[in-house]
């Protein structure tokens, strides 16, 4: 599917709010999150089309990560209806969508610190396996190490995470979403703290995922990066939805300069 056919069928789905369950492999109506007295996510509706990579942008404190966490069950969403792959999971648990073949990153990340690198991805695999971790690593050592080098750390299998440099650990939330197969990715923050040749080299590793088949919808505040990324961007602020469309669209729009950086963005 090209990048246009994408754009036009998640411009269509998401026209005056009217979104269901087969305009695209997620699909949200109406999302609406409150925290007491605190409307996180308002009324917020779209849709991702297979084989995307869907930029999800917004000032601080704009809902994204609040959506993503309603998204993949950590938080039950006041209101609305969640879709993906057609089914409606609204509320379902997190590793019940992991299942279903929905996978995140996050930017606070907890490995366990004291295994390898190599380990760590296994264990991402396990699934509901009951197996010692010598007989986890027996059982998925090539393809945990065949993910290890796929995400630039084929040279650290034997390390801990705290041996890692920053991007490391980054790389390794990647393998460790990665190990999940997902069909689905949601990736946080995948460039922060990341010079530009590494920027670069984990964009060139998502547009990869997405030629092989995964849809991916990224957060990240390096604009620039994430702009030359992405087929299509969604622009909250305030929890409610600013702006959609493709990357040249968003930068002209004029609201989404102006809630996001005062009036420049590039």
């Amino acid at each position: 599917m090209s990048t246009d056919t994408r754009a036009d069928e998640a411009a269509s789905a998401t026209t005056d709010n009217e979104v269901g369950p087969d305009d695209g492999i997620l699909a949200v109506e109406s999302l609406r999150k409150e925290f007491g007295g605190l409307v996180a996510v308002d009324d917020l509706s779209f849709a991702v089309q297979e084989e995307e990579i869907l930029g999800f942008i917004g000032p601080n404190g704009a809902g994204k990560s609040t959506t993503f966490n309603c998204v993949t069950g950590t938080y039950p969403p006041t209101d609305g209806t969640v879709w993906y792959k057609g089914e409606e999971v609204t509320g379902t648990p997190p590793h019940e969508m992991v299942k279903r073949g929905m996978a995140r990153t996050f930017q606070s990340f907890a490995p366990l610190e004291d295994r390898s690198v190599l380990k760590n991805v296994a264990l991402s695999m396990m699934d509901d396996k009951l197996v010692t971790m010598d007989g986890l690593l027996g059982e998925f050592h090539d393809e945990a190490r065949a993910i290890c080098e796929r995400v630039g750390l084929g040279d650290r299998l034997y390390q801990t995470p705290a041996e890692l440099p920053h991007a490391g650990m980054l790389r390794l939330e990647l393998g460790r979403a990665l190990g999940t197969d997902p069909d689905l990715l949601l990736v946080d923050e995948p460039f922060a703290g990341l010079s530009g040749p590494e920027v670069e080299s984990v964009s060139d590793l998502l547009l990869e995922l997405r030629d092989e088949g995964m849809t991916l919808v990224v957060v990240d505040h390096n604009m620039r990066g994430l702009l030359q990324l992405i087929d299509r961007a969604i622009v909250i602020n305030f929890g409610s939805l600013l702006a959609e469309g493709s990357p040249d669209e968003i930068t002209d729009n004029p609201e989404v300069q102006e809630a996001y950086l005062g009036g420049g963005l590039e």
